[in-house]
């Protein structure tokens, strides 16, 4: 069996998709610690390292195969807001994989972030340190909603292998799977449109104008309009963004339906904050995209 160390781990969708796709999950680390213990609490066969991933001795790690990262993609993001020192920080995390490669050597890697990571002004050079410690890099822009998860989600997966780069195949992925299949019934606290924001009201005309009375709209953020349900949900972010809309009523989803969302399975562990277990969704791979890109990277190792 092969095996995977997950850098950045966080609540663990890599590792998630990784198992799934027949893979061991040796080692993983996140520099914070309600992440860690998300992680361990779903994986707990794996070790378990928290610690700043740019101060690691990466020459103490078990042996592996498969190198998964998701550094910070805060500072890349489009939704960062002004430009900030934090940011610099944040982009500079993407040093800690080559220097996690150069002294493990693994056979091959799956880096993921936001697309605007390739349009990072030290990208090239990144790029360059991989294919100089001897990788074949392949750049795959792909869409959670490609691969069975009902979320339109846009993100970057770099690959890269020793023998041949893996181009991310979408040939069994047909149809988009709609949001209306992850709404659950249940008693929740629903509360009238007439109450809201001007904003919200906005949004809500516009969007009871182009899809009747059922329709999602993004509670927070600068869309004007709603989203039908018949479609993947937008992008799940860190924050409680998206509202249901049935007639004159909304509420915010669920924590379960923003899980569905990103595709992690039905019994996994989140912490009971409603919040912080959205800002791990926020910033976690969808399990289903990292088992299909890892059952097709066995093919290039």
């Amino acid at each position: 069996m092969l095996k995977v160390i997950d850098l950045f781990a966080g609540a663990g969708g890599f590792s998630t998709g990784a198992i799934q796709a027949g893979y061991e999950v040796v080692w993983a680390a996140n520099h914070w610690k309600d992440a860690v213990h998300v992680h361990e609490c779903n994986h707990p066969k794996t070790f378990h390292s928290c610690q700043d991933l740019q101060q690691a001795d990466f020459t103490r790690l078990p042996k592996y195969d498969v190198l998964l990262a998701s550094p910070a993609c805060q500072g890349h993001s489009k939704a960062r807001g002004a430009e900030q020192p934090r940011h610099d920080a944040a982009r500079s995390t993407a040093w800690a994989v080559v220097a996690c490669v150069e002294a493990t050597e693994p056979k091959a890697f799956v880096v993921e972030n936001v697309t605007e990571f390739i349009s990072w002004t030290l990208y090239p050079q990144w790029k360059s340190c991989m294919e100089k410690l001897g990788y074949k890099i392949a750049v795959n822009v792909l869409n959670a909603a490609d691969f069975g998860v009902a979320q339109s989600r846009i993100r970057v997966f770099i690959t890269g292998s020793k023998t041949n780069p893996l181009k991310v195949s979408m040939n069994p992925f047909k149809n988009h799977i709609p949001f209306k299949n992850l709404i659950e019934p249940g008693q929740y606290k629903w509360s009238l449109v007439s109450e809201k924001a001007e904003s919200t009201k906005r949004k809500w005309a516009k969007g009871k104008k182009d899809f009747g009375d059922n329709f999602l709209i993004a509670y927070y953020g600068s869309e004007k309009g709603g989203r039908s349900i018949n479609k993947p949900i937008g992008t799940v972010t860190t924050i409680e963004k998206f509202g249901l809309v049935n007639g004159d009523k909304m509420r915010m989803l669920s924590l379960s339906e923003y899980k569905n969302a990103m595709g992690f399975p039905k019994d996994y562990l989140l912490p009971k904050s409603k919040s912080l277990a959205l800002h791990m969704l926020g910033n976690a791979v969808c399990p289903p995209v990292a088992k299909e890109i890892l059952t097709q990277l066995k093919e290039c190792i």
